[in-house]
């Protein structure tokens, strides 16, 4: 999948595009689990979460009752670099567990290690925008993938950022879909 990964991002021609690339490849970007309990908790699981809601967020856009017109590229950096701040995000821990045998032993888990302590979204941003600039409709895609999820003191503020920027809203179902339908 990390072949996929990188083969999709580098149809983007923006400048810093290699840099960006480069530095996700320094990264546990393609082993990192997509969280540590719930969807994709497995070595791998990061990347594998973001070729899904690529993929679905195709889908969406060009099966969408309103036509979009959305850049190929914003298209490929949307959904591949949604969650990048996950990216050195986890460490593995370990914790005292029964075994089938009711024995007590070590097991491994994924815990969170937040060494930049910025937030979600606005973290990927953050993060990406270090290496290539990113057009509004990105930048706010990204922001508020993770929509009603947010407190519900910011509700007003992503819908206005949906009504402004549908494909913000379309990555929130994507993002959705590739959690609860696929667990990834």
């Amino acid at each position: 999948m990390k072949e996929q990964f990188l083969e999709l991002l580098r149809q983007v021609k923006r400048e810093g595009i290699e840099e960006l690339i480069q530095f996700i490849e320094k990264t546990d970007f393609f082993t990192a689990p997509a969280s540590t309990k719930f969807h994709g908790c497995y070595e791998g699981g990061l990347v594998e979460h973001s070729m899904k809601v690529y993929e679905i967020l195709k889908h969406k856009v060009e099966n969408n009752v309103e036509s979009l017109d959305i850049n190929p590229e914003t298209l490929i950096l949307v959904p591949l670099l949604h969650d990048l701040c996950k990216a050195n995000f986890y460490k593995v821990d370990y914790r005292n567990a029964k075994n089938a045998l009711g024995v007590w032993e070590k097991v491994p888990y994924y815990a969170v290690d937040d060494t930049i302590p910025y937030g979600h979204g606005e973290k990927s941003v953050m993060m990406i925008t270090e290496y290539i600039k990113l057009t509004p409709e990105e930048k706010y895609a990204i922001r508020w993938h993770m929509g009603f999820t947010e407190p519900k003191e910011q509700y007003s503020t992503i819908s206005l950022a949906y009504k402004k920027y549908p494909l913000a809203l379309l990555t929130f179902e994507a993002d959705l879909e590739a959690t609860y339908f696929y667990d990834i």
